[in-house]
């Protein structure tokens, strides 16, 4: 099954990097998109925020110095937990957006 998804947003935010209880780093973030779609043969303006994770490593990695700019993500949806079912990307790529 089919569980990917690509986005080229700001981030809006950044949170402080924080750990798992088995240690692995998690940098929580909000991504802001905005963009001309088409849809049924219309052009429309669409706009969203998507929180997103970015765990392991990379977190580590890109902690402090996503905010504010133009990435493209790529990764997969799931629930926030097992009690929360809202969505959060998880961010498997990040590719920053020149100019």
């Amino acid at each position: 099954m089919q569980n990917q998804l690509v986005l080229t947003a700001a981030v809006e935010r950044e949170e402080a990097l924080r750990y798992t209880p088995a240690g692995l780093p998690v940098l929580e973030m909000w991504l802001r998109h905005q963009s001309r779609q088409r849809e049924a043969g219309f052009e429309r303006d669409v706009s969203c925020e998507v929180q997103a994770l970015l765990i392991g490593e990379a977190g580590r990695k890109f902690s402090g110095s996503l905010a504010g700019k133009m990435v493209t993500v790529s990764g997969f949806l799931s629930q926030r937990s097992l009690r929360n079912p809202r969505l959060v990307l998880h961010i498997e790529h990040v590719e920053f957006v020149k100019g």
